[in-house]
């Protein structure tokens, strides 16, 4: 059998350096150099091509309970990432595998059968890898579960979605459209609300560039909106509440509006509106849903493949841009699906 010692490799991490206090800088990150260890039994060694930029990261940066443990000063930043498999000492993953898992912001990983997320992907000819990450992806999955298994949309609601041009909201919007619904987008710029028209959105609001929101969505959505899929939480919510039709939906699936400030979380104050409106409001994370998974994948796949959906990614490279990347992403400067690109050549075995 082949020795899996690599006793001379060593590849570059980016670790926390610092907690973030408000939106993360360029201090909180350090790159570092680190060496490869021996693989164990039942492990194997992914070289890292696609690291996904999500701002549930920020989360892990603070030191307080979540539904994963908090990151410690110096470990590695942790994230969902694509790769390939270099070397097995798994009897289900052989090299050659592309795998998806939250591992970290690493050129090379090692990782056993319990990594959170793992999975292989069945790459498809003339799709990029991109794509696998975005809107075939976390990003693809998170919207269809939004949709189908916690809004239950129906034809001809309306759906109204925060953060309507980021990675899950413009996703988002096109499935609920796919599926025969009205769809309103939320985006902070008037290039971003460009952007969700040219996607097949009905009405896209610039919600900065406007006096009065609630106004402007009364006004796209006069009956009222059936399913509310919210990415954002605090004053959006706020608003959006008095504004459900009755019986509607409110689908939980991030609040970035306070991820860099959880210390200070914003008070709702409509939220008797959920008893005026016999609203349902239910948060969710994807892979609890793991009995709809299949069906989301064959249904997100056939919509790429035709075209009819249209994946939206926003690219750099280089393990360096990690940091700046994230930076942009949670400061709003992004467009779609944020990620970054490791050089094939930057980390091979």
């Amino acid at each position: 059998m082949r020795s899996e010692t690599f006793v001379s490799v060593t590849y570059r991490k980016i670790v926390m350096a610092a907690r973030p206090q408000g939106a993360p800088q360029a201090s909180d990150f350090r790159l570092e150099q680190a060496s490869l260890r021996d693989l164990r039994d039942g492990e194997m060694l992914v070289t890292n091509l696609i690291l996904s930029m999500d701002p549930a990261i920020r989360g892990f940066m603070d030191d307080r309970p979540s539904y994963l443990p908090p990151l410690a000063i110096g470990e590695t930043i942790r994230g969902m990432t694509l790769g390939r498999v270099v070397r097995s000492k798994n009897a289900h993953f052989a090299e050659g595998t592309i795998v998806r898992a939250l591992a970290g912001w690493e050129e090379l990983s090692i990782m056993d059968s319990a990594a959170l997320g793992l999975e292989a992907v069945a790459v498809s000819e003339g799709i990029p890898l991109e794509h696998y990450m975005g809107a075939l992806g976390a990003s693809g999955l998170t919207a269809w579960i939004g949709m189908n298994e916690i809004g239950r949309v129906q034809p001809g609601e309306t759906v109204l979605i925060s953060a309507a041009a980021g990675a899950v909201g413009s996703v988002t919007g096109q499935i609920a459209r796919l599926q025969g619904c009205r769809v309103i987008g939320l985006a902070g710029s008037a290039a971003k609300a460009a952007q969700l028209l040219k996607l097949g959105f009905h009405a896209a609001i610039d919600y900065r560039g406007i006096p009065d929101l609630s106004a402007a969505i009364r006004a796209a959505a006069p009956d009222g909106v059936n399913v509310y899929f919210d990415n954002v939480g605090g004053a959006t919510l706020e608003t959006l509440l008095p504004l459900m039709a009755d019986h509607g939906r409110v689908v939980v699936c991030g609040m970035v509006s306070e991820y860099n400030d959880q210390d200070h979380p914003y008070g709702v104050r409509t939220l008797w509106q959920l008893v005026v409106k016999r609203l349902t409001m239910r948060g969710f994370l994807t892979y609890e849903h793991a009995n709809r998974i299949p069906e989301a994948q064959a249904q997100l796949n056939a919509w790429v493949r035709s075209g009819e959906l249209v994946a939206v990614n926003n690219v750099r490279n280089g393990l360096e841009e990690a940091p700046q990347s994230f930076i942009d992403l949670m400061n709003g400067r992004t467009l779609g699906k944020t990620l970054v690109r490791l050089p094939a050549n930057s980390n091979q075995i």
